[in-house]
């Protein structure tokens, strides 16, 4: 029996992500967590999604609260709360309201769920990353953000239409920064077992506008839906489900990072995770071109510098 508890679970992200967990076969109690003006709204969402699992006929048992008392057991308890970003609007301009939230939430957790793993979704998602391995005390492995997943996706994704080639023969990452400062290894991407710089002599592909692309997709679809949401809950989704089966999965997800990549401490960024049920399992050594270390080098800078501006402003509280 498996729970799993998104906290945040009325907004975009969280009510897809919650609908999503309920249609797995290996999750047996999703609890909606909001806050409680907000928890009508859980209750409707999940006497709403009852009336859909029904007509697959899915047992998945859905737990609206505003109590962190239920968060107890739970396996994995996502964060997925705080202000949502708008058009024009960077992740960074998010970090000094949102580390409130996810601080108190993360304290939360390590009372009522202290076995749990954390997997925040909050943006800026690397700082806060390590905002909530502050507040929680939680070993490094067990405090996970969503990082470049996403961003991974993405880019295979794109690469797969270009070609017109199945995304199941595209190896391809993304690390550093879930945002600006986020780093494509195209030195190690390979089409079909064969390195991008060769598949490209044979071919007409536009490096510089799949990554520019890639850099604008959050803007793009916030321009024109107004929020991110289907890409993101399943990137999320697909997290949660590899950490609860044990998969083992190699996904690039946000950590605290002791020198394991370039040298770089001290910092939560998106790197190459083997994942488990205990959390990350191993943080995936990998070769990178000078450009890209100094891409990722100056991604933990920038990003270590907000971590502590945030972390001074969460003192003065």
């Amino acid at each position: 029996m498996v729970k799993v508890s998104v906290m945040g679970s009325t907004g975009v992200i969280g009510k897809n992500v919650t609908f999503k967990l309920a249609r797995a076969d290996t999750i047996s109690e999703v609890v909606l967590f909001a806050r409680p003006e907000s928890i009508d709204k859980a209750k409707g969402q999940s006497y709403d999604m009852y009336d859909a699992l029904a007509a697959e006929d899915i047992d998945c048992l859905l737990t609206p609260s505003c109590n962190y008392e239920d968060l107890a057991d739970s396996h994995i308890v996502l964060i997925s709360a705080g202000a949502p970003r708008h058009e024009g609007m960077s992740r960074r301009d998010l970090a000094f309201v949102n580390a409130k939230i996810v601080s108190n939430y993360a304290k939360q957790i390590s009372i009522h769920a202290p076995d749990a793993i954390i997997l925040v979704a909050t943006n800026p998602v690397d700082v806060m990353t390590t905002i909530a391995l502050d507040a929680s005390g939680f070993d490094r492995d067990k405090v996970i953000g969503v990082g470049n997943h996403l961003d991974s996706l993405r880019l295979k994704n794109y690469f797969a239409r270009r070609l017109n080639i199945n995304s199941s023969e595209i190896h391809t990452r993304v690390i550093g920064e879930h945002g600006d400062n986020m780093v494509p290894l195209l030195s190690s991407t390979t089409i079909g077992g064969i390195p991008l710089k060769y598949f490209i002599r044979e071919v007409e592909l536009d490096i510089k506008e799949i990554i520019q692309t890639l850099r604008n997709a959050g803007n793009t679809i916030i321009s024109k839906k107004g929020a991110t949401e289907y890409g993101p809950a399943y990137a999320i989704s697909n997290l949660i489900i590899t950490l609860i089966t044990n998969s083992h999965k190699i996904l690039t997800v946000s950590l605290y990072l002791d020198g394991e990549i370039a040298g770089v401490k001290g910092v939560s960024l998106g790197v190459p995770s083997v994942l488990s049920k205990k959390g990350n399992a191993m943080i995936v050594p990998i070769h990178m071109n000078d450009y890209e270390t100094k891409k990722f080098q100056s991604a933990a800078e920038q990003i270590g510098k907000l971590t502590e501006e945030v972390r001074e402003s969460l003192k003065e509280e």
